[in-house]
């Protein structure tokens, strides 16, 4: 329970820092896009700043619950992020929250709870070994590169959402990461401090807010949020299967499971379709193409996400 309580916290923080990096990334100039200077510009802006501390904290959040739970348990929680993203979202701009939303809110909560008790996550007792870490890191590094690749070829949402995917799986990736650095703090500071995978996972993750920051500059939160917080628990968790030997069941059990997932994943098409948030994207995608001194709509009030 301490891992659960922890796990939703931290998806409470995120949701602020995703609503936060929203709001100030989506006003960048558009030519930033992929480029270090988007970070500087960024830096200079307070809000930016405010959903990085929110971030850190969810980051500190998850790691306490990775310490009492297996990446199988804690990692699916993070989809509670979504909803609530969506409703701090509508919260700080003022969109009603209609019947739509709480069905889909619902529908995730239900496919949430559907997945966890079905499958019934037990932490892994081994740590994976060289071979291991060289075939995920390949793999994760591949399947990123696919992603940014055709990223960068396609343009408007379909971009924010391949970005979306590829910070999920990177942070995901920085999951597994953390749950090998934790496994190194009964050695003390000295132990912590020369372990390889505490830097491994301070450059994954910052790879993959550079990946998520490019995802909320390129579209909307609608488009991104689903796709990063879809993506981060089932890769995480396939992760923690095949790498650390958590449990998960099978047999009969893979249906009740397919059955939660389809859930999550029709919770969050309906949250991305929800027409005031569509709305306000469309907004905030006529001022980014005003800033780029493409065709606009003029006299129309830009919006924060």
């Amino acid at each position: 329970m301490i891992a659960v309580v922890l796990a939703l916290l931290a998806a409470a923080a995120n949701a602020v820092a995703s609503v936060l990096q929203r709001r100030a990334a989506r006003s960048a100039p558009a030519d930033e896009a992929f480029r270090p200077g988007l970070i500087w510009d960024l830096l200079r802006r307070p809000t930016w700043l405010g959903g990085i501390a929110a971030l850190i904290a969810g980051f500190l959040l998850q790691a306490a619950a990775l310490t009492s739970g297996g990446l199988a348990l804690v990692q699916p929680l993070l989809v509670a992020e979504l909803p609530i993203t969506m409703l701090v979202a509508g919260w700080m701009f003022r969109v009603r929250v209609t019947p739509h939303t709480w069905l889909a809110v619902g529908s995730l909560t239900a496919g949430l709870a559907a997945f966890l008790v079905s499958a019934s996550p037990t932490p892994g007792h081994r740590l994976p070994g060289l071979l291991s870490w060289v075939i995920s890191a390949g793999v994760t590094a591949g399947l990123l590169a696919c992603c940014v690749a055709a990223a960068i070829a396609c343009g408007g949402a379909a971009r924010a959402v391949l970005l979306g995917v590829a910070a999920g799986l990177g942070f995901a990736y920085t999951a597994v990461l953390m749950k090998r650095t934790v496994e190194e703090l009964p050695g003390g500071a000295q132990t912590l401090a020369g372990s390889w995978s505490l830097w491994a996972m301070v450059a994954a993750g910052l790879c993959s807010l550079f990946l998520l920051q490019n995802a909320l500059h390129s579209g909307p939160l609608v488009a991104v949020q689903p796709a990063l917080t879809v993506t981060d628990p089932v890769a995480s968790t396939a992760y923690g299967v095949a790498m650390f030997g958590e449990d998960i069941r099978t047999g009969p059990w893979v249906l009740p499971e397919l059955t939660g997932m389809a859930l999550i994943l029709y919770g969050s098409v309906l949250l991305s379709r929800y027409a005031p948030l569509r709305e306000h994207a469309r907004m905030a995608g006529a001022h980014h193409r005003r800033q780029a001194g493409g065709p606009g709509e003029e006299g129309t009030r830009p919006a924060p996400w």
